[in-house]
C-alpha cells in the first residue's frame, strides 16, 4: 500500500472564512514544504509541466462551465481544507455552506498487475525512460509507453475520473470535488508520481520494479555462453589493373537501353577553347585559324567515333537476343 501523503489547508471554518476574505492560504506538505496559493496563483504558472498542462485540459473540456467556474472560485477561497493521498486515493476535506465540511474522494481505474508487469517490461527496455523515472523524474513521453501496452496514465476526459461527495448535490463532479480537481494540478505539478499511485504504483514500486527488471537481463547477459568470433570475411582477389574494364557476363536486354546522346555537346565544348598563345601573350590570326580547323577535326573524330560505338552496341545487342543470326 502506497503511503498516505497529506496536505493540511486549514483547521476550521472560522479559519476557511478568513481565507474567503482574500487572505493567502498556506498549504503543508509532508516534507514541512510550504506552498502560499491565493486567487491570482492558482494553477497560473507561465510555464508549467506538460503532465500538469494536460490534467488542467480535462477541466477546460467540462461541458458545464458555470459550475466549472464556481469550483475554481472554491478553490481560490480557500474552501479546500485538506487533500491526501492514501493508497489509490486522493481524500480531501472541503468547506461548504454548511457548517461541517465535507468529505470526497477521487480515483482512477487502477490498472491490473499484468498491465503494469507489461508497462515495467517496456519500460526497462527502453534506457532513456528507465535512467529518468529511476532519477525520479518523468519522462517527456512517457504515455506512448502505456499506448504500446493499450493503457492510458492519463485520463481521457473527466468522465474516467470516479469520484464521491458526502454534499447534498447530485450533480458529480459538484463544485467540491471539481475545487479540488483544481488544486490537483498544482499537486501533480510538484510529484508527478501521484498519477502512477493513483493508477495503482507509487513511485517506490515501479523504480524497485524497473531496477529489478534491469538487474535480470544484466544477469541474463553475463550468463549467456559466449558466441563463436564473427565468420571470416572472403578475401576478394587481387585488383588487376587490365580487367578493370572487362566484364564477361551477359547483360539482360530487357535492361539496356542504347540511345545517341541527348546533348550533342563533346568533351571539347566542355573544355573551350583550346589555350594556345604566342609569345606576346596574345594569338595571332594564324594561330587562331589553325585552332579553329584543330577543334573542327576532333568534333567530327567525336562524333565518328560516338555513331560507331553506338552501331556496334547495336549489333552486339541484337546478336546477343537472336541466337539465330
Amino acid at each position: 500500500m502506497a503511503p498516505a501523503m497529506t496536505r493540511t489547508l486549514g483547521g476550521s471554518a472560522a479559519c476557511t472564512r478568513e481565507h474567503r476574505s482574500g487572505i493567502k492560504q498556506t498549504l503543508n506538505t509532508t516534507n514541512n514544504k510550504i506552498m502560499v496559493y491565493s486567487g491570482e496563483q492558482l494553477n497560473s504558472n507561465q510555464e508549467q509541466e506538460w503532465w500538469v498542462e494536460q490534467w488542467l485540459d480535462l477541466l477546460q473540456k467540462y461541458r458545464f462551465k458555470k459550475r466549472l467556474e464556481r469550483g475554481r472560485n472554491y478553490a481560490r477561497q480557500g474552501n479546500v481544507l485538506a487533500i491526501r493521498f492514501e493508497d489509490k486515493k486522493v481524500l480531501a476535506t472541503v468547506q461548504g455552506s454548511e457548517d461541517k465540511p465535507y468529505e470526497l474522494s477521487i480515483w482512477l481505474d487502477a490498472f491490473s498487475e499484468e498491465d503494469w508487469q507489461y508497462v515495467v517490461d517496456t519500460l526497462s527496455e527502453q534506457a532513456l525512460h528507465s535512467a529518468k523515472l529511476l532519477a525520479g523524474e518523468m519522462p517527456t513521453n512517457i504515455e506512448d509507453v502505456f499506448a504500446a501496452n493499450g493503457l492510458r496514465l492519463f485520463p481521457f476526459s473527466l468522465q474516467e475520473v470516479r469520484s464521491r461527495c458526502s454534499c447534498p448535490d447530485k450533480a458529480n463532479p459538484c463544485k467540491h470535488i471539481i475545487a479540488v480537481y483544481h488544486l490537483l494540478g498544482d499537486r501533480f505539478g510538484e510529484d508527478p508520481f501521484l498519477l502512477f499511485q493513483l493508477r495503482g504504483r507509487s513511485k517506490e514500486e515501479i523504480i524497485a520494479a524497473l531496477r529489478e527488471k534491469r538487474a535480470d537481463l544484466s544477469d541474463a547477459g553475463a550468463n549467456q555462453p559466449s558466441q563463436e568470433g564473427p565468420p571470416a570475411v572472403e578475401s576478394s582477389p587481387p585488383l588487376r589493373l587490365e580487367q578493370f574494364w572487362t566484364y564477361d557476363e551477359p547483360l539482360d536486354p530487357s535492361l539496356v537501353v542504347i540511345t545517341p546522346p541527348s546533348i550533342q555537346e563533346t568533351v571539347l565544348d566542355v573544355l573551350g577553347p583550346i589555350p594556345v598563345l604566342s609569345q606576346t601573350g596574345n594569338a595571332s590570326l594564324a594561330q587562331t585559324a589553325a585552332l579553329e580547323q584543330l577543334r573542327s577535326y576532333f568534333q567530327q573524330v567525336y562524333q565518328n567515333v560516338s555513331q560507331a560505338a553506338v552501331m556496334q552496341a547495336m549489333a552486339t545487342n541484337d546478336s546477343d537476343s537472336d541466337p539465330g543470326r
